[in-house]
Formats: structure tokens, sequence, C-alpha cells
């Protein structure tokens, strides 16, 4: 099975839903995708929006899905995040990056980072960074993906009461 990358979808109600579903399955599967289990649509629909909100061809933020080739399923997306700073601008942050748990396993997560360097390097941009939770192996896959991690926030995110996890900051050098 394999992905079709779409840069910048026309966000419809369709498109909406399936990315409220999609980011409410991973964060109830325990993803470390902005929230903690349990969590209903209507919570994520809200971070949705928001995320939603600024992104499109000639806006800040651009948005990046892949649909299941074989079935159009969404199988994942995530979010390109400009600074809105200047001395900033010759990179990008990545956010909300995700994937299906039913496609986790699959090599999905994988593509989608490749895809996501790829557009980058096709914007001339010098470097990725993203943050991932601590706890999750996350740090290792995103290694694989030749991300380096750069700092770590001890503690910085309560899963829950007594179970703090580390923010670490992963980097991606695109210069070479």
């Amino acid at each position: 099975m394999t992905l079709t990358m779409t840069l910048d979808p026309r966000i419809d109600d369709e498109l909406r839903e399936s990315m409220v579903r999609l980011w409410t399955d991973a964060s109830n599967a325990d993803g470390a995708v902005g929230f903690v289990a349990p969590v209903t649509a209507a919570e994520v629909r809200t971070a949705a929006g928001k995320n939603l909100a600024g992104v499109g061809p000639g806006l800040p933020d651009r948005l990046l899905v892949a649909h299941e080739a074989d079935s159009g399923r969404l199988a994942g997306f995530l979010f390109f995040e400009d600074l809105r700073f200047a001395p900033m601008d010759h990179w990008r942050m990545l956010k909300a990056v995700m994937v299906h748990p039913d496609f986790q396993g699959l090599g999905y997560g994988r593509e989608l980072m490749a895809e996501a360097a790829r557009i980058a390097r096709d914007w001339k941009l010098s470097g990725l960074r993203l943050t991932a939770r601590g706890g999750h192996g996350l740090e290792t896959f995103y290694g694989r993906c030749g991300y380096t991690e750069i700092g770590r926030a001890p503690r910085a995110i309560r899963v829950a009461p007594g179970d703090e996890r580390d923010e670490v900051t992963m980097w991606l050098d695109l210069s070479r």
C-alpha cells in the first residue's frame, strides 16, 4: 500500500471531520499529538479549527495530508508552521504530525516525514524542527527519519498528576 500526498488540500467539511476523527483516534490510542486520552471529537474539533484557520497557499501555515492510495482513507497529516519572524524564515516547525493507529507500522509515518522534507527542500528551507513527547520512543522514530535531538525540556508535559514527560526538540538539517 502507498500514500497519496496532498499539500494544501481544499479544506471542506469531509476533510475537516476526517482529520478530527484521525486526531481523536490517535489521541485515544495513547498517541502524543497534543491531547491526553480520553479525548472527545468536540475537544479535538476546537484544536483542529485553530490549526486549520491559518493554512493554505499564500497563508503562513501549510497542511500536508496523506491518503491511503487504495482506499482513499485519510492516513495521516502534519502542519508546516511559519514562525512569523523574519530571522527564522529559513526553516519551519512541524506540528501535529500523526498517522492513524490503523496504519501505524506500515511505513506511512516515514513516507509522510520524507514528503515533508522533500517539500521543505523545494521551498529552499534549511531545516525543519518539531517537538515530541518523551516516553513514546518518538525520538528513535524521528532519528530514523534523519532528525537529531537538539534539546529537551525535562518534565515539561504533564500527562497526569505524577506523570510528567520531557518535551524533546528535534531538528532536520536540510542545508547539506
